[in-house]
């Protein structure tokens, strides 16, 4: 059964991301030491003995579609109201719609907690979360009186609706089209693919935010727009009025996270109960600028993605732990030993685990620290303009790491437990088919290197990503000059990756800006992953220097030096001279 990492959440979230600091300098709202840890108490209480009991079922049952609606697996219905009755869902949201206004940083850590529980729960609040910071920023005041307050609470939901057949990645093949309306409402005509959520049982409404294109509008991107489409009408006393003219027509059949609906969606196809055929929508934001409106929603979805494939890494590493804690097989390699040992004690499956640990503590560091940068660039001042680059440069990290992660450390929990890890019975299949979606939704890993590579390392001229490896430079700095035998050869481990990082950096920056994008893209998974590694091992040491009275926190930083790091030269090598082989490789492609 999960066991939410309570203390190990809490110190990389005040000594590695930074939240300590702000809560001494008094810039973390009213967050102090003590609630900081009574939240992250009850939040592990509640995702151990209330969400992971249901999680198997979700599973094996999964949300059932009939008759354009959902019904989600026993108990669901329950369980979340259990959770929104405990203020979960208003954790971040503004005080002035009943949220509690507490940071970034900490709802990423209770989201962890809640997808290492059941990552298809997790799942659903994640997106109001994005629906009420949309709302937020673009939201006239009229929507937001009308659905900030039930969505901050929870008892509504949200949802984002992007992707058709024709337009996954690309947005601008979109055909979902708008119309006016001489009332100021639109009317939405079309349909949505993997619409996450867009139907079920767990709220009276569900507040859609639709990207669409009106008749006039300009081709491509820079003619979509955004609306808010309601699945009930709220009427002016803010009771729920007539069902709106948008239905679940189907879901999806998936390889795992059964117990989330991803829906097919269809609007404006006259079954509705306005008496007009069409969804009634209100525009958020300006016409034609519904990207841009909607982004503030993907970066938020993209950090707690990032999130749920670090929750799913944790399950795995303590299912696998336990496990080879438990499981005999063989002689230990101790010299004289005659029992059959635990597997932890063989060589090879301490390998597997150590490296699952590392990988794990280092995603959630740069997860962490992303909430982290995107707390203190909303709180004005003159460094916002830092932190909002700097919260930029990790989001893509943040996003590709922890999901990828999650896939690696699921596999080898499997590998953990031998054949019984390929048996639905001990549960570690469900968590690797859960761990599968998140590289691939809310922009494909592949293309956060691309934003990575392209618009994010550019920032101020490069000197966003200088500024950062330069941090990182003093953290091996200060491995160095704490000269513990303990830490090996980390410092000179970290030197050397740095290095490398700086030297495929340079060469991106040089390419993108001669425009030979073509040699920046090659290369551009490679370098995040690289990126990744050396941010994280820097990440692991400092927390390893924040704490050397735990000797397990510098040993776990000195094996991923020794045994992960190494890694970054053969990625650098990739960035550097692979878009050659790559071009000329395709003929056999053809």
């Amino acid at each position: 059964m999960y066991r939410a990492p309570v203390s190990e959440i809490g110190f990389t979230l005040r000594q590695v991301a930074g939240l300590g600091e702000a809560m001494a300098a008094g810039t973390a709202g009213d967050l102090t030491p003590d609630l900081l840890a009574a939240i992250l108490d009850e939040a592990g209480r509640f995702a151990e003995s209330e969400i992971a009991p249901l999680a198997a079922a979700g599973d094996r049952i999964g949300a059932v579609w009939r008759d354009g609606a959902v019904t989600m697996p026993p108990g669901w219905r329950d369980l979340y109201h259990r959770w929104t009755d405990g203020g979960w869902n208003g954790l971040t949201g503004p005080v002035d719609h009943g949220g509690q206004g507490l940071p970034t940083s900490l709802s990423a850590a209770i989201y962890e907690m809640w997808n290492g529980a059941s990552m298809a729960f997790g799942i659903g609040p994640t997106l109001t979360l994005g629906a009420v910071d949309a709302l937020e920023a673009h939201g006239t005041e009229a929507l937001r009186a009308t659905y900030l307050d039930k969505l901050v609470s929870g008892e509504w939901m949200g949802t984002m609706n992007l992707t058709e057949p024709q337009a996954g990645s690309d947005l601008s093949a979109l055909r979902t089209r708008a119309e006016r309306r001489d009332d100021g409402t639109y009317r939405i005509f079309g349909s949505k693919i993997f619409i996450t959520f867009g139907e079920h049982d767990l709220t009276d409404n569900i507040v859609h935010l639709v990207l669409a294109r009106l008749a006039d509008a300009p081709a491509g991107v820079k003619g979509i727009s955004l609306f808010l489409v309601p699945k009930r009408l709220v009427n002016a006393d803010g009771t729920l009025g007539a069902r709106n003219d948008v239905f679940c027509q189907s879901i999806e059949h998936k390889l795992g996270i059964h117990a989330s609906p991803t829906c097919t969606m269809v609007y404006g196809d006259g079954v509705g109960e306005t008496g007009e055929a069409g969804a009634v929508g209100w525009l958020v934001g300006q016409e034609n600028q519904g990207l841009a409106c909607m982004f503030t929603m993907m970066n938020s979805a993209r950090l707690y993605v990032g999130i749920q494939g670090l929750g799913v890494a944790q399950a795995a590493f303590q299912k696998a732990l336990d496990f080879a804690r438990e499981r005999r097989q063989g002689r230990s390699s101790v010299k004289g030993a005659t029992d059959m040992a635990p597997i932890v004690e063989h060589a090879d499956v301490a390998r597997m685990l150590l490296t699952m640990k590392a990988l794990v503590g280092s995603a959630r560091a740069i997860a962490y620290s992303c909430g982290h940068a995107i707390d203190r660039s909303r709180q004005g001042g003159e460094d916002k303009r830092f932190w909002a680059e700097r919260a930029s440069l990790l989001t893509p990290m943040a996003k590709s790491f922890p999901t990828d992660v999650g896939v690696e450390v699921a596999s080898l929990g499997i590998q953990v437990h031998g054949g019984m890890g390929f048996v639905e019975e001990t549960g570690a299949a469900r968590l690797l088919r859960d761990a599968r979606i998140a590289p691939i939704y809310e922009g494909t890993n592949g293309i956060q290197a691309i934003d990575l590579v392209t618009r994010k390392l550019p920032l101020s001229g490069g000197e966003t990503v200088r500024a950062f490896i330069a941090e990182l430079e003093e953290i091996a700095l200060a491995v160095e000059r704490s000269n513990r035998p303990d830490f090996g050869r980390t410092a000179d481990r970290l030197h050397n990756a740095i290095a490398a990082l700086r030297e495929a950096t340079e060469r991106l920056l040089e390419w993108t800006a001669k425009g030979e994008t073509s040699h920046a893209l090659a290369g551009a998974t490679a370098y995040q992953r690289l990126f990744s590694l050396t941010v994280g091992n820097c990440y692991l040491a400092k927390g390893a220097l924040a704490d050397l009275d735990d000797p397990a926190r510098t040993a776990l930083a000195h094996f991923m030096a020794e045994t992960l790091l190494p890694d970054v030269h053969a990625l650098t090598a990739q960035v550097l001279e692979g878009g050659e082989s790559l071009r000329s490789a395709t003929i056999a492609l053809n």
